[in-house]
């Protein structure tokens, strides 16, 4: 088990290209006669087929833009765009929070120095690249994701789904429960199988905001802990009306006779406001009640994290030891609520209960 690595060592999320000169030939606003430049194209497939998520930093009219893009066929690779007249640094904000990615794991693609220098002063953990390095890039170590999962293969058809979502919250009135119900949610959870290992994996190394340890594991950990008597590693899945979000919670458990503890638990940021963590809590307060064990977590705080501890404490869980930045908490089992009516639950709940006589 490993402590996350530092911000230079991410992995890329996020590739936002740069137009004119970048991603073709020539300057639209001036009218020339626009043509793709050798090797965006392939670049651009290889980056979506790895599940790096892509979009556009330009300084140009939308428009005509967008309209230049799906004529080339580039235009369903990149999300939220952000065509406009404004800094790239602003743009580039914009777009993380858009799709709540942490710029430390964004790279801008650009022709102009200009461009790049201000986008490296005022955001200086994206990482910036000259459009004439286009042909070396896919060989980098930064743009090569560890592993390549159903779920990544997936990645910009699962954000576009969540777009879909935001747009039909937007306009949606009434009270938040309301429209969840809407959504004909179905969370599952069950035991983690071999074939989840890389996707689990990789949920550990991406993962920093709802995380409860801010901890990894590697595919060899995952699998040791996957077989041990002593551990259950339960992954979690969400589907709705609009389709499915792949693989988007892990809880890891100790367990003995008498007590679980949730050693880890994570949650992908595109479920956050769908209570998704709340509802897995329940559901696991619900188990240990049943089972007749203790309830307990670790918490270690990391820069990024708070939100899972105020998740914990809502929860019913209370601080009951510290030693060396790891919390140990303990839940209230003594008043365990129903599961939030808009969801349609499934979980192997057997295997669950079985730990307790393990």
């Amino acid at each position: 088990m490993s402590d996350p690595s530092p911000s230079g060592g991410q992995k890329l999320k996020v590739v936002v290209w740069d137009l004119d000169h970048t991603v073709w030939d020539g300057v639209l606003s001036e009218g020339d006669s626009l043509t793709l430049r050798p090797g965006v194209r392939a670049c651009i497939e290889a980056l979506d087929a790895r599940g790096v998520l892509q979009s556009v930093a330009s300084r140009n009219d939308h428009g005509p833009a967008w309209t230049k893009l799906v004529d080339f066929g580039l235009a369903e690779y990149f999300l939220a765009p952000q065509i406009n007249w404004g800094p790239k640094s602003e743009s580039i904000k914009a777009l993380a929070q858009k799709i709540n990615v942490g710029l430390d794991t964004f790279a801008l693609i650009d022709d102009q120095p200009f461009e790049r220098d201000e986008v490296a002063f005022s955001l200086p953990a994206v990482r910036v690249y000259d459009a004439g390095e286009i042909a070396t890039l896919l060989a980098r170590d930064e743009f090569m994701p560890r592993f390549v999962t159903a779920d990544s293969r997936e990645r910009r058809i699962l954000y576009q789904r969540d777009f879909a979502r935001q747009e039909a919250e937007t306009n949606f009135s009434g009270a938040n429960d309301a429209f969840l119900a809407t959504l004909d949610m179905t969370l599952r959870v069950a035991p983690a199988e071999p074939g989840d290992l890389e996707r689990v994996e990789e949920l550990t190394l991406r993962t920093h905001q709802l995380n409860t340890t801010g901890k990894t594991f590697s595919h060899a950990e995952l699998e040791a802990l996957r077989r041990s008597a002593g551990h259950r590693l339960l992954v979690a899945e969400l589907d709705d009306r609009f389709g499915g979000y792949g693989k988007i919670g892990l809880v890891l458990l100790a367990t003995t006779p008498t007590a679980w503890r949730v050693e880890l638990f994570l949650m992908s940021c595109r479920v956050m406001s769908r209570g998704v963590g709340g509802a897995l809590i329940t559901w696991l307060r619900q188990e240990a009640k049943a089972a007749g064990v203790a309830l307990q977590a670790h918490f270690i705080e990391t820069d990024r994290n708070r939100m899972m501890y105020v998740t914990y404490r809502f929860a019913g869980f209370e601080e009951i030891a510290e030693e060396n930045g790891v919390s140990l908490l303990d839940n209230d089992l003594s008043d365990v609520p129903e599961l939030p009516g808009y969801f349609a639950f499934e979980g192997r709940l057997t295997a669950v209960k079985e730990m307790a006589t393990r």
